[in-house]
């Protein structure tokens, strides 16, 4: 028993140093994002956006990235056959915007199980520019969004950028709470590595790459049957000898949940996908579960200490530094993705139940189709 209360105790004590940590990398990502830019020359890019089927606010979200400020720029959409929903709402939104370079692609083509990369790899037969940016159809950016993306590439030994995301929730507190899991726990995670450490992947919200680098990895077809493509990108980038640098940029992830079962299923295939890159890592980002480590090292103090002050301090020192931690995510947050403190205990109980679950088995949802993980990070059709 002593031994169990011992191991909880330094669980609790390593969250807490990861809360610590984090809120510090959030706090210095602040600085970032309030920095002056220096003026870069406008590069020209391709922008690839993969769509498939309707999204909540898909037209307003397509448009942003038809807006940016600067120079030439291309906007390739593709889907993979006529009859996706999707269509009309990229039709009404090339119609808005008669002055921008913006092509649809409907291509049926699969050359692996990631439809997404099957998708890119189709648009990149039209693509006009040497810079390829690629972000999901469920984003939103800002008319700066293009200048700041291309910036790092006046630095020649970059062959990708990448920006992390922040959640923004439709009306409904189901919807609220898959923002706050992007933005109090995958934001305030991706921020340690990405701020203080060297950044060795790319974020699914954008992945800006030069056209010969990815070529020298073997172009999209060679992330085709992989589920983290996005991680892999960099990764293949960074062994190849280049850098992956981080935009200091916050792209809006729209989220629309209707259900908490939905909810669940798309965060254990989040949660499993890393467990599939990543295994060690995944295992030991169990210490941000921040209060649950406290309360079970309080829990277990309680039983065996004479003094319940330990115990009580264990417990209320996971609670306030995870309140700390809720209010520097929303330091950096704009106004239509911040969350609500009385959905924490809730959010944090659904954290875990995912995290426990993500460790039995292999199978993912995405998109409504059922596959399996296996070896490694490779995709297959569930049976």
């Amino acid at each position: 028993m002593h031994i169990l209360v011992i191991l909880s105790v330094l669980l609790a004590a390593a969250s807490f140093a990861y809360a610590v940590v984090s809120m510090a990398a959030i706090l210095r990502f602040r600085g970032l994002l309030g920095a002056a830019r220096p003026a870069v020359a406008w590069r020209p890019a391709t922008l690839l956006k993969p769509v498939c089927g309707l999204e909540f606010e898909l037209e307003e979200n397509l448009a942003s990235f038809c807006r940016q400020e600067g120079g030439d720029y291309q906007v390739v959409f593709g889907v993979h056959g006529p009859a996706d929903p999707a269509i009309p709402v990229i039709e009404r939104v090339r119609a808005r915007f008669p002055e921008r370079d913006i092509a649809l692609i409907v291509d049926p083509t699969a050359i692996g199980s990631n439809q997404k990369v099957c998708n890119l790899a189709n648009m990149m037969r039209v693509a006009r520019h040497d810079l390829i940016v690629v972000s999901d159809s469920d984003m939103r950016v800002g008319p700066d969004y293009l200048g700041r993306v291309i910036a790092p590439f006046a630095d020649p030994a970059v062959g990708a950028s990448t920006c992390v995301y922040c959640g923004r929730p439709r009306q409904g507190w189901i919807s609220r709470l898959g923002a706050m899991f992007i933005n109090e726990w995958f934001l305030a995670s991706a921020l340690i590595p990405a701020v203080f450490g060297k950044l060795t992947f790319c974020f699914g919200a954008t992945m800006a790459v030069r056209r010969d680098a990815l070529a020298a990895i073997g172009s999209f077809e060679s992330l085709a049957n992989l589920l983290a493509d996005d991680y892999m990108l960099g990764n293949r980038i960074v062994a190849n000898g280049m850098k992956v640098a981080l935009v200091p940029y916050l792209v809006e992830n729209v989220v629309d949940e209707p259900s908490l079962g939905g909810l669940f299923l798309h965060e254990l295939r989040w949660a499993r996908t890393i467990r599939s890159v990543r295994p060690v890592g995944y295992a030991l980002m169990s210490v941000t579960e921040v209060v649950p480590l406290a309360l079970l090292a309080a829990g277990l103090l309680a039983v065996t200490s004479a003094s319940a002050l330990p115990a009580l301090g264990l417990a209320v020192g996971g609670v306030a530094l995870r309140l700390a931690q809720h209010a520097a995510v929303h330091s950096i947050l704009p106004a239509t993705s911040r969350g609500r403190f009385w959905l924490i205990p809730l959010r944090d109980l659904l954290s875990l139940a995912v995290r426990v679950a993500s460790f039995f088995g292999s199978k993912v949802l995405w998109r409504e189709q059922a596959f399996v993980i296996h070896d490694g990070n490779r995709l297959k059709a569930a049976e």
